[in-house]
C-alpha cells in the first residue's frame, strides 16, 4: 500500500521528468515520442522506478538503453527542481511501459 506522501512525490517527479525529457530534446529522444506514464516510489523515498511510453515501439529496449545513459543529467536537473522539497533526489530506474502494445494486441485478437 502506497502512503500519501509516496503519492504525493511520486507525482510530482512524473510531471517534473516528463518536463525534462520534452526539454532534452532531439539527444535524447531522438525523434520518438516519450511519455512518463507512472513513477513508484519506494517506502523511504529513495529510489524511483520511472516507466516511459515509447512511440514507435520498434526496438523500444535499445532505445531504453541509450536513454539510461543520460540518468546523471536528468537525475541532476531533477535535484535542481526538487531540492527545496526533498531531503534526498531519488535515484532514477526506467523501464519501458508495454501496456499500451498489450491493449493492441488484445484488441486485433478480438477483432479475429
Amino acid at each position: 500500500m502506497e502512503s500519501t506522501r509516496q503519492s504525493k512525490v511520486a507525482r510530482q517527479l512524473q510531471k517534473d521528468l516528463g518536463d525534462i525529457i520534452q526539454r532534452m530534446g532531439k539527444d535524447v529522444l531522438e525523434g520518438r515520442l516519450v511519455t512518463v506514464t507512472v513513477v513508484r516510489m519506494s517506502p523511504d523515498l529513495s529510489v524511483a522506478k520511472v516507466y516511459l511510453s515509447i512511440f514507435p515501439s520498434e526496438n523500444q529496449k535499445e532505445y531504453l538503453k541509450n536513454f539510461c545513459t543520460h540518468t546523471k543529467a536528468i537525475r541532476n536537473e531533477l535535484g535542481q527542481r526538487v531540492r527545496n522539497q526533498l531531503r534526498i533526489v531519488p535515484e532514477l530506474a526506467f523501464f519501458v511501459d508495454d501496456s499500451l502494445d498489450y491493449v493492441e494486441k488484445i484488441d486485433q485478437l478480438l477483432k479475429k
